[in-house]
């Protein structure tokens, strides 16, 4: 009998002990999993960190200072600073090791001085430069011969191009720039400009330009079109997102963020962010660029246009 009462004895305290090491197992899987709740949504278990920098094409600057606060708001211990200066600074401060990404409306291989096989060329969207004038000029298309003749200087008056009696005044980027090189490229078939033609560093400063100047007209990435100013149509083509993936506009350029070599840890995962479904396919068009996929022609360094 005290051997039975014995054995009842132990097999109570084992019970009790499974059933203590159960409950505490359920109490930790119920802590770990109120953690996981807890975590900020887009985190992975290891946390990003660090400071990149990605530098140049003014054009494309919205688009990166934009997915740059995104990405930060995901991963608070990330810092990206983004800045303008022109596709040739971008390049350049690349190729040197002073930014952690160029960011350019050119290929490299078009920019002298850059060595471009040192650099990975990453192309997250295309971009459609506009033909801009101030809203006060009546013209609203121009030949691409009128065009030249306007950028080199033969015509100077809007009342040659069918305009009101007003001086044509002359806006252009500043050279390095990359929204130059391509309107210079695939507006003006590569003519020189005149010398006597207002320069200016930023996009955003030339649309306040245009829009505060008399007669001026100038070019300008569609991103920052609006109604204070007034895009105008090339041999009756507009600059719209339709006629640019068809091949019927021809001003456009892909946006490039170049790397020295293959990017890794920090570089990546904010180029690989620039390429996912969030930024691409919401705030690529809101901000009014072109994701590269709804292309229908594609177009090489030397700005050869092929069918897709």
């Amino acid at each position: 009998m005290a051997k039975k009462v014995k054995w009842l004895l132990a097999a109570g305290l084992i019970l009790v002990f499974v059933a203590t090491m159960l409950a505490g197992c359920g109490g930790q899987e119920k802590s770990q999993s109120s953690k996981e709740e807890q975590k900020p949504a887009g985190q992975t278990a290891t946390e990003l960190s660090g400071k990149i920098t990605a530098v140049g094409s003014t054009a494309l600057l919205p688009l990166v200072e934009e997915a740059a606060k995104q990405f930060m708001a995901k991963y608070p211990k990330v810092q990206i600073g983004v800045q303008g200066g022109g596709s040739g600074t971008g390049l350049s401060q690349v190729s040197s090791g002073a930014a952690d990404i160029g960011n350019s409306d050119i290929f490299a291989e078009e920019k002298s001085g850059i060595d471009a096989s040192k650099l990975v060329d990453h192309k997250v969207c295309v971009v459609g430069m506009a033909c801009v004038v101030n809203p006060k000029v009546t013209v609203d298309n121009l030949t691409k011969q009128q065009l030249i003749d306007i950028f080199t200087g033969k015509i100077t008056n809007w009342k040659e191009v069918g305009g009101p009696d007003q001086k044509i005044a002359l806006i252009n980027r500043a050279k390095g720039s990359g929204t130059r090189a391509t309107f210079k490229k695939f507006a003006l078939d590569g003519a020189e400009e005149t010398a006597g033609a207002m320069e200016i560093d930023s996009s955003g400063q030339v649309k306040k330009t245009v829009a505060e100047t008399p007669g001026a007209i100038s070019y300008l990435a569609l991103s920052y079109l609006d109604n204070t100013i007034k895009a105008i149509k090339i041999d009756g083509v507009a600059p719209t997102e339709e006629n640019i993936c068809n091949g019927t506009y021809p001003v456009w350029a892909y946006e490039h963020m170049y790397t020295l070599g293959p990017p890794a840890g920090l570089k990546k995962a904010f180029l690989d962010y620039m390429m996912s479904e969030e930024v691409q396919n919401t705030l690529v068009p809101k901000l009014g660029y072109i994701p590269a996929t709804k292309m229908k022609v594609e177009r090489d360094a030397k700005g050869n246009l092929t069918k897709k």
